[in-house]
């Protein structure tokens, strides 16, 4: 956990912004009294390709092409 006071933590919000993604904790001092902390924000979202590596373009069917006479046999057509 890295602690700095207000002053130099203005000056170098940067480097302290590069600190916390890389996962360190930094706490910002007044007075030597801590008085806030800087940490990750949490991120959510949707990942995509979430099958990647499980599904193929060879192993999806191609819809809009026409169906063979077996495939019409299978639905009853």
């Amino acid at each position: 956990m890295m602690q700095m006071n207000v002053a130099e933590a203005r000056a170098k919000l940067s480097q302290l912004l590069a600190a916390v993604d890389a996962g360190e904790e930094v706490v910002i001092a007044r007075d030597g009294v801590p008085a806030a902390r800087l940490v990750p924000v949490a991120r959510v979202g949707v990942r995509l390709g979430l099958l990647e590596g499980v599904v193929s373009p060879d192993t999806i069917p191609d819809f809009l092409q026409p169906m063979s006479e077996d495939e019409l046999a299978e639905w009853g057509a």
